[in-house]
């Protein structure tokens, strides 16, 4: 059984087992280049200025959240609190409706008012854009409108690659990049790991492409089977860490050389993308931990 496990094991790392992240090549940063880490309200247990507290005390320069919609109450607690400890803020934004057309309206209603909001301006909005089953045409109608609005207001707006949205595998993220040559990504790779069940080295090509369109990371590390390791930490999650470090840094020689902001947001959220044990649902590992451990890991590898 163990041979049998431990060669199934080899068979799905394998496709990128040649890809390593070793150590970086010295790229002098371009005037310009800034390094921001963002904390996620994701699996937060407290008050939003606890929230944003936490963030503070621990070394965050902002937060991302999604945008609070109408909810006048919620967005004054969380712009006083950003306020209170001098935070950035990066929002996520999407929409719900099945019918293409309601969803196009109610996208361009929640990311107009989390650009145009009265309060702070964003560092960027984070798109869930789309479904999967939409057409190309019906997902290109948001883009449109993001390049148009992105220009108009100058907060970028990046597209998220996600599981049941417009950017869900990396094939049909290809066909998009190849014809929208103004769209932006938030790169959340984990997720193509799962759909395509691979840390997908046969379709390098692709994903250098997708990398030339990041500007903003969700450093979630996924594996072939999953969107989230249990612990980063851990000997046995070291293809899969080394696999994601090796795709940002990409991203980050290439923000460094063109002297321009980089945002990476850590991602590691909490049951049940963090692995559960059995009747009682506790996790396998601290999330707050782990996305601190994370931060320190790339700002000593990215500063």
């Amino acid at each position: 059984m163990k041979t049998t496990v431990t060669a199934a094991a080899g068979g799905i790392l394998a496709p990128y087992a040649g890809v390593k992240a070793a150590e970086l090549p010295y790229v002098k940063a371009t005037a310009g280049y800034e390094l921001l880490f963002l904390a996620t309200s994701w699996g937060f247990n407290g008050s939003t200025e606890d929230f944003c507290a936490a963030a503070k005390r621990d070394g965050y320069e902002g937060v991302e959240a999604w945008w609070p919609g109408s909810d006048l109450k919620a967005q004054k607690e969380l712009f006083d609190a950003l306020k209170k400890y001098n935070l950035k803020v990066g929002f996520l934004c999407g929409a719900g409706e099945h019918d293409p057309n309601q969803h196009l309206s109610s996208f361009m209603k929640n990311v107009d008012a989390a650009i145009d909001n009265t309060f702070q301006k964003p560092l960027f909005v984070n798109c869930h854009s789309g479904k999967d089953y939409f057409t190309y045409e019906q997902n290109k109608k948001i883009i449109d409108y993001t390049v148009k609005k992105a220009k108009s207001s100058g907060v970028p707006i990046y597209h998220e690659t996600h599981r049941g949205r417009m950017l869900y595998t990396a094939t049909i993220s290809r066909n998009f990049i190849e014809k929208n040559p103004e769209l932006q990504i938030t790169l959340d790779i984990s997720h193509w790991c799962v759909v395509h069940e691979s840390l997908l080295g046969n379709q390098k090509e692709t994903i250098g492409m997708a990398l030339d369109r990041v500007g903003h990371i969700h450093s979630r590390v996924g594996h072939p089977e999953g969107p989230q390791v249990s612990d980063p930490r851990a000997p046995e999650w070291a293809d899969a860490l080394n696999a994601h470090l090796a795709w940002w840094d990409q991203v980050i020689e290439r923000k460094k050389r063109k002297g321009e902001r980089m945002t990476i947001l850590t991602e590691f959220g909490p049951a049940d993308y963090m692995p559960t044990l059995p009747y009682t649902r506790q996790p396998v590992a601290d999330q707050w931990e782990i996305n601190v451990f994370m931060m320190n890991l790339l700002r000593k590898r990215y500063q």
